[in-house]
């Protein structure tokens, strides 16, 4: 027996998520089938919205719905310490910890060969072009990650006239292999604390 094709397009689709396997794919869209219509139709149109109203802030590549988000056109923030992120569910995780006042850069990857994930697919010449006193690889501790550190410390010390910029790495508090969005906020906080040079 066939699904109809409807219920077939929408477990497909949740197939594509992370995480998601065929299994819970089905039981997503079986439920989905018995809630108020007003709740499918809020989601969709909350899908909808997410592709058209946000953009990429020009400046740190973050998500927003303006042209420059509200971190990098806030007055209050330090504008000479840039820290380097894979995605942006890690500057929410920044922000909670309420210990960071900086600016952000956000990557959206790493470098992964194995997954044909090179410096071209992600924002480094973005990062390369913006002034700081001292840029912080808020990387994951994963080898994907340390590539990826390995990479910028070297194109950063390569810049000519900027002999004083100060490149740093997280410290203690962040155990190898685990991910910035699930870190608490201490663990984030020693982690910023403890960060040391980078060479």
């Amino acid at each position: 027996m066939q699904f109809p094709k409807q219920i077939k397009n929408l477990i497909d689709g949740f197939e594509q998520l992370p995480g998601i396997g065929p299994k819970t794919a089905e039981r997503l869209a079986f439920y989905l089938l018995h809630v108020p219509d007003s709740v499918t139709v809020a989601l969709g149109k909350a899908l909808i919205d997410l592709k058209r109203d946000l953009v990429l802030c020009s400046v740190c590549k973050n998500i927003t719905n303006a042209e420059i988000c509200d971190l990098c056109s806030g007055s209050s923030r330090d504008k000479n310490t840039i820290c380097v992120v894979e995605s942006p569910l890690d500057v929410f995780s920044f922000e909670r910890s309420g210990k960071y006042n900086g600016l952000y850069h956000v990557l959206h990857g790493l470098i992964d060969p194995l997954h044909s994930v090179g410096p071209d697919e992600l924002y480094i010449d973005d990062l390369i072009k913006r002034e700081a006193d001292e840029i912080i690889l808020a990387l994951n501790p994963t080898m994907e990650g340390e590539a990826t550190a390995m990479y910028l410390a070297k194109k950063l010390n390569q810049l000519k006239g900027r002999t004083n910029l100060k490149i740093t790495r997280l410290g203690i508090g962040l155990p190898i292999g685990g991910d910035l969005q699930y870190a608490d906020e201490t663990t984030l906080t020693r982690a910023l604390e403890g960060r040391q040079s980078y060479e």
